[in-house]
């Protein structure tokens, strides 16, 4: 029982009521149930792409080209809405680019056997860069209001968005396949020891062409949405977004070596960065200042789990030294991302 509660689910349930408490006593504003809805909508698309980049980081692997990925595929929904194209049909046309992006990405990795990180970083450029040649410097606008209701419209005519039914249905079935399938089981093999699973029978090769591929159309799926959200479409269209997908997703206890992570952890990163996010913008704090206290975050994510690992691994004196040294640097990184924080909201308040 104790082991259950030294989880790291639970310490991101702890901080996610910390900041809600922290929140609710600096603004009146943050428990309004309108006000939270609303400001749902700006993390949806990024828990969208959080839910397969939770499968490429089990394996052992990386994709740094899914916002890239996003931007090419509304570029092309743009473009041929520009060109006079029904609207489905080049919603259609932009899950498939998104589909072939990712499908790029794995016969690259998984046929060619490229590191996962170079191969993606350099996609994210050249897709980026594919985006720009379809659009320019020109904005597609004056999409049908059937189609922007992906992004804007409310649910039986409360402040719901669309986009978190659409969300929580994806949680369900990537949970469930992680959680209760072979499929998932593979996934964690992989990250776990790769020439094991191979020699397993394990299909390494197909189910990382599988989950990069199901990468690229779950990021064109969340182009579409925050196209519909904007009403518009240009080509830097999610710029910067990779960064916070990976966060949430190392942040949820998804180990960044691989074989360790789940569904429901990334989802209450998603919640813990969308409150302290919440609640920096409703006291107006910088964004600059809200990278800071994001990238701390990212930093204590990775930093926990690996002390954890080298308390495990070390005998009962090194345990006592960490006592004495560890849990003290600790404290001063916590500190150092509640400084921020707090400075961030200070600067706003003056």
């Amino acid at each position: 029982m104790a082991k259950r509660f030294l989880r790291w689910e639970w310490l991101l349930v702890a901080l996610i009521l910390a900041m809600t408490a922290v929140n609710t006593r600096l603004s009146p504003f943050f428990l309004d149930s309108t006000n939270l809805l609303r400001a749902s909508s700006d993390f949806l698309e990024i828990g969208i792409m959080v839910l397969p980049m939770v499968f490429i980081i089990i394996t052992g692997n990386i994709d740094l080209s899914v916002a890239s990925t996003l931007g090419i595929s509304a570029s092309l929904l743009g473009y041929l809405h520009n060109a006079g194209w029904n609207i489905w049909a080049a919603a259609g046309l932009a899950l498939l680019l998104g589909a072939l992006c990712g499908l790029l990405n794995g016969t690259l990795i998984a046929w060619l056997g490229l590191p996962s990180l170079v191969v993606t970083l350099g996609t994210f450029s050249f897709y980026r860069g594919l985006a720009y040649v379809l659009l320019g410097d020109q904005a597609a606008r004056g999409y049908p209001e059937q189609f922007t209701y992906l992004g804007q419209g409310r649910l039986f005519g409360t402040q719901t968005p669309v986009a978190l039914l659409i969300f929580g249905v994806l949680v369900l079935i990537f949970a469930l396949v992680l959680h209760r399938t072979r499929f998932g089981r593979y996934l964690y093999a992989i990250g776990n020891n790769e020439d094991a699973s191979h020699y397993s029978g394990v299909p390494v090769r197909r189910i990382k062409l599988m989950i990069y591929t199901l990468s690229g159309l779950v990021a064109a799926l969340a182009g579409l949405i925050l196209a519909a959200r904007f009403g518009s479409t240009r080509p830097d269209i999610g710029s910067g977004l990779e960064l916070t997908v990976i966060t949430v997703t190392v942040l949820g206890g998804v180990s960044i070596s691989g074989g360790k992570g789940s569904m429901v952890g990334a989802v209450l990163s998603l919640l813990l960065i969308g409150v302290t996010r919440f609640g920096m913008g409703l006291m107006n704090v910088q964004g600059q200042v809200q990278g800071v206290v994001i990238g701390l975050l990212l930093i204590l994510s990775i930093l926990l789990p690996n002390l954890g690992r080298w308390v495990a691994t070390r005998p009962t004196f090194d345990r006592n030294l960490l006592l004495r040294v560890g849990v003290p640097l600790l404290a001063a990184a916590l500190f150092g991302w509640f400084f921020f924080w707090s400075r961030g909201l200070a600067l706003a308040i003056k």
